[in-house]
């Protein structure tokens, strides 16, 4: 047996006598490190995004009674909540509640309100037809209302104008990339 010492030098040894395998290896070595960090994205997870919007709201225009074709704005009214329900879970710890919101010019918005989630790549909030009490991957024909603003905070996400809501029963944190839920919450 070789004495401790000997066995680091035998290695390098080989090495040198071989250098187009061990550029080979090296280069393999490096462009898996590189898939990694840009399929997987691992280092999101230890990255948080905190995104504070203000609860939505919108003016009605009426006409001012001095000049009849100039419109002003009047007072905001607050949102009336169509919908709501509470995150659970799903790959990703996921907290924070869900609402649907109707606001005065008939728009209709989802807010995140105290929300918390794990970051990851490609994730974007949906809307899904199925209930929020099926499994991680399985919520079918989906609305995407857009990428997650943050993975933490209260933030809106806009619902195109003409969507049926009753068609829709859960509130989805979804990553694309992997087809995998991070955390769903129910809006039937």
């Amino acid at each position: 047996m070789a004495p401790p010492d000997v066995a680091p030098r035998r290695r390098l040894a080989r090495l040198r006598r071989h250098p187009r395998w061990t550029a080979a290896g090296v280069l393999l070595t490096g462009g898996l490190l590189a898939f990694v960090l840009v399929w997987f994205q691992p280092q999101a997870l230890f990255i948080n995004h905190t995104v504070d919007e203000p609860l939505p709201v919108a003016a009605a225009m009426t006409a001012s009674p001095e000049a009849s074709s100039v419109p002003t704005p009047l007072t905001p009214a607050a949102p009336q909540t169509v919908a709501r329900g509470a995150f659970r879970s799903l790959e990703h710890q996921t907290t924070g509640t869900a609402l649907v919101l109707q606001l005065a010019d008939g728009s209709i918005v989802v807010r995140l309100e105290d929300f918390d989630t794990s970051n990851g790549p490609d994730v974007r909030v949906v809307l899904s037809p199925r209930p929020s009490t099926l499994g991680d991957r399985d919520y079918g024909d989906h609305l995407d209302l857009g990428a997650l603003k943050g993975n933490r905070g209260s933030q809106n996400y806009a619902v195109a104008a003409g969507t049926d809501l009753a068609r829709y029963r859960s509130v989805v944190i979804w990553c694309r990339r992997f087809s995998v839920g991070f955390g769903v919450a129910p809006i039937a």
